[in-house]
């Protein structure tokens, strides 16, 4: 025996045998090996784009040369507003540069609750939550709403937020056809009647630009007793008389709605708003809102600030509709092929054959100095690649007609049009 009490000869000092590591990573050769071949192309990466200098909502600095945007999601211009500028810095000064908590302990400031009667005003709803961004709103929301024995009804097409949204929660998921009335329609009369049923909605879908038939789609989700949520995020600011999205251009009543601040407000985060007398409750069953810290103050004071100049910004609207009906009306006269026949939203998609166009195009536009978004399946709906351009109020009429010139260059120098 030994001092330990152990007996020394019956000790095992060699370590057992250890199997292969499994390498985590190794799931994603494919993709590296994709994009390798894609880069030794000479192109430049499309998803690795810095910018290092922004001049203005529709001007930057790429790889030192002066460069029109046109793949941004400012659509209303609201990121050099010099109020919102003045009162993200006047919060900076007032409150530092963070919160360190979430909403539920220390991370409530008074610009938190300044954004959130900001957008009660704006949407004139009792109730409005703000979450962290866009994406947390949809997963928060989705998931809390809708559990178990309950049914999520959602447009095949919908955003990657809205079907993880659906993934963190445990109701039973639905799709239906993009668009189709007639197949939501079908697939709500094959559900049971006595769950509780939540269709997912968005305004503006964003990779074609186009919207969705609000109107008739509310219409049958009343019918089978389902409550609505419609994202509009891609419609905030210039649908409808007050800007507040589709749902209001099509004069719609609503249960719930889902935006952000990264697009036309011009800063980050996301929300929902309600008129439900229950809504408040969310805030204590909402794990993306309870276990995330909260925005900076900086952030929601710009937003507070952004959102109340948007109510009364209907020259800012106007300009945006004329810029988009220009740019979709000039690529459709040179012969490009577009994801609407008609100007539908702030969104033209340039709809390509393969990546070799949409890569081809996208690097011709880069060096002449156009940024515009290059995407490619699986974000792409139906297997497509396209050129996604994103117009802002705060283009000019002289920066229209360059990126039409540009395009028409790039375009005939790759093949697609004549």
């Amino acid at each position: 025996m030994t001092e330990t009490g152990f007996q020394s000869e019956t000790l095992d000092l060699d370590p057992p045998a250890i199997a292969p590591q499994r390498d985590l990573m190794s799931k994603f050769d494919g993709l590296i090996a994709e994009r390798k071949a894609l880069i030794d192309t000479g192109v430049t990466d499309p998803f690795a784009i810095v910018m290092e200098q922004v001049k203005s909502p529709t001007e930057a600095v790429i790889a030192g040369r002066d460069t029109i945007l046109l793949g941004t999601y400012n659509y209303m211009g609201m990121t050099f507003d010099p109020d919102v500028v003045a009162a993200g810095k006047t919060a900076l000064d007032r409150f530092g540069s963070g919160t360190n908590g979430s909403r539920m302990l220390n991370g409530t400031f008074q610009d938190h609750v300044d954004v959130e009667q900001a957008l009660r005003d704006f949407y004139d709803m009792s109730g409005a939550i703000v979450f962290s961004t866009g994406y947390m709103a949809n997963l928060g929301m989705i998931s809390t709403l809708a559990t178990k024995g309950e049914y999520v009804i959602l447009d095949a097409d919908s955003h990657a937020s809205i079907y993880d949204g659906c993934a963190q929660g445990n109701a039973e998921i639905v799709r239906f056809r993009h668009n189709s009335v007639e197949d939501l329609d079908k697939r709500l009369g094959r559900l049971p009647k006595e769950p509780a049923k939540l269709v997912v909605l968005e305004g503006v879908y964003s990779m074609l630009g186009d919207i969705a038939p609000l109107r008739e789609m509310v219409a049958v989700a009343r019918k089978h007793d389902a409550m609505v949520l419609v994202d509009e995020a891609h419609s905030m600011g210039f649908f409808g008389p007050n800007g507040r999205g589709v749902y209001e251009d099509q004069g719609l009543d609503v249960d719930f709605i889902v935006g952000t601040f990264s697009k036309s407000v011009g800063t980050v985060g996301g929300f929902c708003v309600s008129n439900h007398p229950k809504f408040e409750a969310i805030r204590l069953a909402c794990r993306p809102y309870i276990f995330t810290a909260s925005l900076p103050p900086s952030v929601v004071a710009t937003a507070a600030t952004s959102i109340r100049k948007l109510a009364v910004a209907h020259e800012k609207r106007a300009r945006l509709w004329e810029n988009a009906r220009a740019l979709h009306g000039g690529l459709k006269a040179m012969g490009f092929t577009l994801g609407t026949e008609t100007p539908e939203s702030a969104i033209v998609a340039v709809i390509l054959e393969d990546q070799q166009q949409a890569v081809g195009i996208w690097q011709a536009l880069l060096d002449g100095g156009l940024y515009v978004n290059v995407a490619r399946p699986p974000a792409t709906p139906a297997g497509t690649f396209l050129l996604r351009c994103s117009i802002c109020a705060e283009h000019t009429a002289e920066q229209i007609a360059t990126v039409l010139t540009m395009f028409r260059a790039a375009g005939r120098a790759v093949g697609v049009i004549g």
